[in-house]
């Protein structure tokens, strides 16, 4: 999608273009300027209120990704407040993540001395998930073996795809759902929800059982404590169908993008072992073999940040962001947008912009390094977004990206497998972004660890 709305906006020298989807004006706006300005101006925070949107909300206007007004900020200050809490950015987090660390290179090793090849990306999902569950729930699960992990990895994954297939039907024509709701994959959707709530209420009646007004340890105590000092407010947003919703939106939202980037990452490793080396060399001179990398190293370690920096360039997940609504009419670049106007922004087209990255489709992390070998923050890349809707889960992103990415290569050289063909670096087309499949060997560096 997003290099068919680009090629229009080259034909029509634009980069304001407008699309009539069914009855819905829509504008997808191209390059840094215009991008950032939809990201920062407050008449363009809001977001649409459509069946399909509705549809992923289970039938209501919930969350905080797909609301807007009043009841976005207050939940979203709600979120913002809680995370600071439970340590997010803090030493609370990155001990679980280096938990998951810690199972990631057992089961690696394994699959090492087996002579075993591993899938990454696929490996990482139940590593990333388990962290949002002790986020949101205040517990790990059991193992990788949990069967409520394994049921919602399935019901994360199938629902994604179901969205992807349907989104472009029901989005459009919505009516189509009463005559094929089965083939439209309304029915599926509907019964994929329905999972996903059951998942999310099993914690939510334990934690209700359990509830005290002192604990506020995790995501769940915390809304259900804000449910019990607003049960007088007949209006109040802080509902068990919010609490739901809200926890669907951090799991949507958090997990694919996490894991999906540490697949591409480490295919650009197998792809490129020069830039593989060059990272190894940098862990063994800062941190050595003797512990794990922390988050405490990363100031310390630029060519690592470099690398994670260009993959996140190169491989947007979400290349076309949005969609978002205007809330009263306005003017972008000379043209009067109507208020309830829908907004897509080309997020590639920054990341992509020749004029600016001179070489956007070569993999070269060393841009973005200055001539000290210092990291360097530069504004054209927006892989969280910017503005009062930059992304919530930022700290946790990054913080899983860096000690995932940077903990693997410390322990283990990725390899190809022997006879089998290297994947190209083009990626799987779509709505998100993923990497062609492919699988490696990983051979242990750290068998004389001290």
């Amino acid at each position: 999608m997003h290099e068919a709305v680009a090629a229009l906006a080259r034909e029509h020298d634009t980069p304001v273009l407008g699309l009539k989807l069914g009855a819905d004006l829509t504008i997808v706006v191209f390059g840094h300027e215009l991008v950032k300005q939809v990201f920062v101006r407050e008449e363009f925070d809001g977001r649409p209120d459509t069946f399909f949107i509705r549809l992923r909300a289970m039938g209501g206007r919930r969350g905080i990704t797909f609301t807007d007004g009043k009841f976005w900020h207050e939940q979203r200050s709600f979120a913002v407040r809680h995370l600071r809490q439970v340590g997010f950015g803090k030493e609370l987090m990155e001990d679980m993540i280096m938990d998951e660390l810690q199972e990631l290179v057992r089961l690696f090793g394994e699959s090492s001395q087996a002579g075993r090849s591993v899938s990454m990306g696929p490996t990482f999902a139940p590593s990333v998930l388990n962290v949002l569950w002790v986020l949101t729930t205040g517990a790990s699960f059991s193992s990788r073996d949990d069967p409520r992990l394994h049921r919602l990895l399935h019901v994360l994954k199938a629902r994604a795809k179901a969205f992807d297939m349907a989104g472009g039907t029901l989005n459009q024509f919505p009516w189509m759902r009463f005559l094929a709701p089965e083939r439209t994959g309304h029915n599926l959707i509907l019964r994929l929800n329905s999972d996903l709530k059951d998942i999310f209420m099993a914690s939510i009646l334990e934690h209700q059982k359990g509830y005290s007004p002192d604990k506020t340890n995790d995501l769940i105590d915390a809304f259900l404590h804000e449910m019990e000092t607003r049960k007088a407010v007949e209006t109040s947003s802080f509902t068990v169908d919010q609490l739901i919703m809200i926890c669907m939106d951090f799991f949507i939202a958090g997990a694919q993008t996490t894991s999906t980037t540490l697949d591409f990452v480490f295919i650009m490793m197998l792809l490129y072992p020069d830039v593989q080396r060059r990272v190894q060399a940098e862990l063994d001179a800062v941190v050595g073999r003797g512990r794990p990398p922390q988050l405490a190293d990363r100031n310390k370690l630029p060519y690592v940040e470099a690398v994670l920096t260009e993959v996140q360039r190169m491989y947007q997940v979400t290349p076309v962001a949005g969609p978002r609504r205007v809330t009263k009419d306005t003017t972008l670049h000379g043209y009067n947008i109507p208020k309830d106007t829908t907004v897509l922004m080309s997020l590639w087209s920054v990341h992509y912009d020749r004029q600016h990255w001179k070489d956007p489709e070569q993999f070269r992390p060393e841009r973005h390094l200055n001539d000290k070998g210092e990291l360097v923050v530069d504004e054209w890349l927006l892989p969280f977004g910017l503005g009062r809707r930059r992304c919530l889960g930022e700290a946790l992103a990054r913080s899983c990206l860096f000690i995932f990415f940077a903990g693997v290569l410390q322990n283990f050289d990725v390899l190809p497998v022997p006879s089998k063909e290297l994947p190209g670096e083009a990626p799987v087309p779509g709505l998100t972004l993923s990497p062609q499949p492919y699988s490696v060997m990983l051979k242990p560096r750290l068998t004389h660890m001290t």
